[in-house]
C-alpha cells in the first residue's frame, strides 16, 4: 500500500509515546513520482518528483535545524535485500531531533506548513519510522 501522509491514528500513537525529552531519529524511505503532481498548485513549474522533493528539502532543512534537528545519514537506495518483491526506494535518510516535541514543533511551524505540498507532489510512496537511539543487545 502506497503511503505519503500519516493517518490521524498514526500521529496520535506517536504523540502518545511517553518520553518527550529523549532524542528521536526518523528513518525516511522515499520513492519519487516520475512527474511531480502539482495539480492543486498550477503556479508551480512542472518537474520530476525528485526535483519537487529538492524544492521541499532545501526549505525543510531550515525548519529541521530551527528545532535543533540534523541529518545523520543520507544516501541513494540500491536494492531491497529483504522485503516484498518489486519494492524499491530511491533515497534513504536519517534525521535526529532533540526530542519528539521538537519534531512536532517543526511540523506545526508556519514555515514548514507552507512547504509540505512539495513533498506530497514529489512522492509516490514513503515510510517514516521513529527510532529511539540506543544500543541493541543480542544474546547469541
Amino acid at each position: 500500500m502506497k503511503t505519503v501522509e500519516p493517518t490521524a491514528s498514526q500521529i496520535q500513537a506517536f504523540a502518545a509515546q511517553t518520553d518527550d525529552t529523549a532524542p528521536i531519529i526518523m528513518l525516511n524511505l522515499l520513492r519519487y513520482r516520475e512527474r511531480a503532481d502539482y495539480v492543486d498548485y498550477p503556479g508551480e513549474l512542472a518537474c520530476s518528483g525528485k526535483e519537487a522533493y529538492q524544492r521541499y528539502a532545501v526549505k525543510a532543512m531550515a525548519c529541521i535545524e530551527s528545532v535543533g534537528g540534523a541529518v545523520c545519514f543520507a544516501g541513494a537506495a540500491q536494492s531491497v535485500v529483504i522485503g516484498p518483491e518489486g519494492e524499491q526506494w530511491d533515497d534513504v535518510f536519517l534525521i535526529q531531533y532533540p526530542s519528539r516535541q521538537a519534531f512536532f514543533d517543526m511540523l506545526s511551524s508556519k514555515q514548514y506548513r507552507a512547504i509540505g505540498y512539495h513533498r506530497t507532489a514529489a512522492l509516490d510512496d514513503s515510510r517514516l519510522v521513529a527510532i529511539a537511539p540506543g544500543v541493541m543487545h543480542l544474546k547469541v
